[in-house]
């Protein structure tokens, strides 16, 4: 797991030692443990490395093929690469190292784009070829590895987080309009391309993108699963889908023990983490490390789910480490936790995994964690409602969409609104889609391969990564996603959610941490925002740059912050604490 950043000119000059210099420096928590630049002819790639796989120098990026012409900075892990390596040995070719970056330089090189389909991991990477100039730019399938870039008519300059991107200079750092609707009514969801800053766009996750030297580009989706029934697969039993799942969750999990270094587990006590635990002590971990967080409580709401972590802790026999956050110890992680959002993210956990992650990266560099089951599975309270739905579009904008576009136009000043309703239209489009049976197969299909990607899987990477730690998400293994697109929506709805999943649960972990009422991570204060975290709020939306941008209508924001806990989101969310966030995240962020 590492930062990547990288140049392409166009125009014939070369690119800036100074700028890769500038985005490294701020890639530097994604990889403490190295760094390294390499310059040549139109091109320049650069990485910050955190050393997990091949601990020696002889894996140092990025990495030189001089014998056959490439360049690779790569972040991620590619956990068949012992495989790979040995049938590209079978077809002649040498190795120096014994990572798995220079497998993925040698796969492109054997079978050219082709190479991703037999990739198992994550990955965003950047391939220079030296005799044609061009430029190759990968993401993985379900988006886990970010790869942002800016591009204009002089070159294109690519970074593994948006603030590098800022520290290099030159972006037109204005907001986009668009974006800002997704922003207020998706739920903070900002699909690619886009980002809230106008300059700066992200690759779309399965994407490959080719940039050739002269500025041409093309890209290449290379994996699009379909959530149809399978005719083949028609006869399966309820057990039959249980025993699938749990035959692939069992090896999705085991391939992401692959490391030189200890992993462990982020154990929020709920199904999802509780399963990897279990399955892990089912393969024969021993003295596994587990790590969980809880928060104060505010307005008789409880801020941590302790009696499940600790139950699973106790019965597996984990080395279980539990942090209890106060409240003054929140507050001053604020901060950094902007600093290390590369979009503004509103969910409140950002702050409860970027704080547990500083704790975790104390004792161990690589975790599992649990991330993607609910919307692989079904386990969000919006599905179940969708199954008789005759209009799938309005049932799910109802209950996700933080607010109507025409109660943005109450809200928002008329400079800032789009004249279409944007988001519910960019959503539409991908729920009408061709390749899904029914509308539960339509928004889980949305939801995994766009809202998780945007909310859920970005918000563990920018927070594990601000303190150099590796979250590996046995859930979103590609093949566990694509044989739960097969499943008949109503095996994952039944037992309110998730069924199949449970079932497979019953055969591993204790009832008690199953058979109960769905959990989230509470954070409490940032829910019911008053006392210092009002203040806070209140200073960044009176601030000069959020005054002169005026985003929000006066009235509206002035009843925002008179009575703050009158004003939430169909989830339950902050009304105020989302627009807080977001001028905290600009401001934070120089913009």
């Amino acid at each position: 797991m590492c930062g990547i950043c990288g140049e392409i000119r166009f125009d014939g000059a070369q690119p800036s030692a100074l700028v890769q210099t500038r985005m490294m420096e701020a890639l530097n928590p994604r990889g403490p443990d190295g760094a390294g630049m390499i310059m040549h002819g139109n091109a320049a790639l650069s990485h910050r490395r955190l050393k997990i796989i091949d601990l020696s120098d002889k894996s140092r990026q990025p990495m030189v093929d001089e014998e056959l012409g490439l360049t690779i900075a790569f972040n991620g892990c590619i956990y068949n690469y012992p495989e790979l390596r040995s049938e590209l040995q079978e077809r002649g070719y040498r190795f120096f190292s014994d990572g798995d970056t220079e497998v993925v330089l040698k796969a492109y090189h054997a079978w050219g784009k082709e190479c991703v389909d037999r990739f198992l991991g994550m990955f965003a990477f950047a391939i220079h070829e030296r005799d044609t100039g061009r430029l190759i730019m990968v993401r993985d399938r379900l988006g886990i590895k970010p790869l942002y870039y800016t591009q204009n008519a002089a070159g294109l300059r690519f970074a593994s987080s948006l603030p590098a991107l800022l520290k290099a200079g030159d972006v037109d750092t204005s907001i986009d309009r668009y974006a800002l609707h997704n922003y207020l009514t998706f739920h903070a969801v900002v699909p690619p391309p886009r980002t809230i800053i106008k300059g700066i766009k992200k690759l779309p996750p399965a994407t490959i993108r080719v940039v050739e030297a002269d500025g041409r580009i093309s890209d290449t989706l290379y994996w699009n699963p379909r959530y149809e029934r399978d005719p083949a697969l028609s006869g399966l039993s309820s057990e039959e889908w249980r025993d699938r799942v749990l035959d692939l969750l069992r090896t999705a999990i085991r391939r992401r023990m692959v490391a030189d270094v200890p992993v462990g587990v982020l154990l929020s006590g709920g199904v999802d983490s509780s399963l990897i635990v279990g399955l892990l002590a089912e393969q024969g971990q021993h003295e596994l490390m587990t790590f969980s967080v809880g928060f104060e409580e505010a307005h008789g709401e409880k801020g941590d789910e302790f009696a499940y972590s600790d139950l699973i802790a106790k019965h597996y026999g984990t080395d279980h480490h539990k942090i209890s956050v106060s409240s003054k110890r929140l507050l001053d992680a604020l901060p950094g936790t902007f600093a290390a959002m590369s979009e503004p993210m509103v969910s409140y956990d950002n702050v409860g995994f970027y704080l547990l992650s500083q704790e975790v990266s104390k004792h161990i560099k690589v975790v599992q964690s649990g991330q993607g089951a609910d919307e692989v599975f079904g386990g969000y309270h919006w599905y179940p409602p969708l199954a008789s739905s005759n209009d799938v579009v309005a049932d799910y904008a109802r209950v996700f969409f933080d607010r109507s576009h025409e109660r943005l136009a109450e809200q928002t000043n008329p400079e800032w609104l789009v004249d279409e309703d944007f988001s519910r239209n960019l959503v539409a489009a991908y729920l009408n889609q061709p390749g899904a049976d029914t509308p539960v197969d339509a928004a889980l299909r949305l939801d995994t391969h766009v809202m998780l990607v945007d909310d859920p899987v970005k918000r563990v990477d920018n927070m594990t990564m601000a303190w150099g730690l590796e979250a590996r998400v046995p859930f979103l293994d590609h093949e566990l996603v694509e044989l739960a697109a097969k499943i008949p929506p109503e095996e994952k709805l039944k037992h309110g959610g998730k069924g199949v999943l449970k079932d497979a649960a019953r055969l591993v972990i204790p009832s008690e941490v199953i058979d109960r009422k769905k959990g989230y991570f509470p954070v409490p204060q940032l829910k019911y925002i008053d006392g210092p975290y009002l203040e806070m709020v209140r200073d960044a939306l009176s601030a000069r740059p959020a005054r002169e941008r005026a985003i929000l209508r006066q009235d509206y924001q002035e009843r925002l912050l008179s009575d703050p806990t009158a004003y939430l989101t169909p989830l339950r969310g902050s009304e105020l604490w989302q627009v807080g966030l977001l001028e905290l995240w600009l401001q934070t962020h120089g913009i």
